[in-house]
């Protein structure tokens, strides 16, 4: 199942040549052709600040530059077309629960700027939002999954890759394009980690049943346990079962170490995220879920 395919990007436009992701350390690329080799370009420290509030890309003029250096330019002066993956922390992921949805879209999307106002930090009215009407067996609700930006922030960093002569005819977040990595046959928790924010997304039955980003005051496995309890909670109050495994991403060599804490703590299964190029790292898993879904791993 891919999650991109399901869930309509912030901006929509033919498939890409190119696929970019974005952190805070660098950008990571690839051609989306078949057999790609995804590289990863470093950022120097600032360049790059994430926040859902604010402008992320703190130095434009020095952003625009590397991402021009990224892919030589053939000469052809036609677009490239591309995907642009952004950090989670920019945009505002959500699950939400109706008892009816209008059929209109307009009347749709006006009703999920309704729910969302009071929990983004951001004015919601000038947002950037994104969504997609999920099946959900026997619960009698409508559920939504929504994907809500500044605008602002959007648009600072598709600038600097229109500028480089791209064109950004899709537009995610780092965890939906994961989610590629992730099997929907089993109930499972994915903990994803970039920078100091933790993302945990819980997925089943084909859909994504919860979200939680959280920025966190240091790396440990301590406070990895502190949002991971209450999630597993979460499941079993709401959801009166208890999650199949969890699957983390982005820990690099604490993975090993943790993960059987983990495994001890939650009693659950605890497995590394793989893709056809390898474990994601940090700040190219999305890109990797990505490729994947294309078909451009070999």
């Amino acid at each position: 199942m891919s999650f991109l395919d399901t869930l309509p990007p912030l901006l929509k436009d033919p498939p890409p040549a190119f696929a970019f992701e974005v952190s805070e350390a660098g950008i990571a690329f690839a051609p989306t052709g078949r057999g790609a080799q995804a590289r990863f370009h470093e950022l120097e420290p600032g360049i790059v600040s994430v926040s859902p509030v604010r402008d992320n890309v703190q130095r434009p003029e020095i952003f625009a530059a590397h991402v021009a250096a990224l892919v030589p330019a053939s000469g052809n002066k036609k677009r490239r077309t591309a995907a642009l993956i952004l950090p989670d922390h920019s945009a505002r992921l959500q699950v939400l629960d109706f008892d009816s949805f209008p059929a209109n879209a307009e009347e749709q999307r006006a009703l999920i700027r309704f729910r969302v106002k009071k929990s983004v930090p951001f004015d919601v009215e000038s947002a950037a939002v994104s969504y997609h009407v999920q099946p959900v067996a026997d619960s009698g609700k409508i559920e939504v999954v929504a994907a809500v930006a500044a605008l602002e922030i959007v648009a600072r960093y598709e600038a600097a890759f229109r500028g480089a002569g791209y064109q950004p005819g899709l537009v995610t977040t780092s965890s939906l394009a994961v989610l590629n990595l992730v099997p929907s046959n089993n109930l499972s928790v994915l903990a994803k980690l970039s920078g100091r924010v933790l993302s945990v997304l819980v997925v089943g039955a084909a859909a994504l049943r919860l979200v939680r980003t959280v920025e966190l005051d240091e790396i440990s496995s301590g406070d990895i346990l502190a949002v991971l309890f209450p999630t597993l909670a979460y499941i079993e109050d709401q959801m009166h079962t208890k999650a199949d495994r969890l699957l983390h991403c982005g820990f690099g060599p604490r993975s090993r170490e943790w993960a059987a804490e983990w495994h001890h703590e939650l009693g659950i299964p605890v497995e590394g995220v793989q893709s056809k190029a390898g474990e994601p790292g940090p700040h190219n898993a999305g890109l990797l879920g990505y490729l994947e879904s294309a078909g451009a791993l070999s």
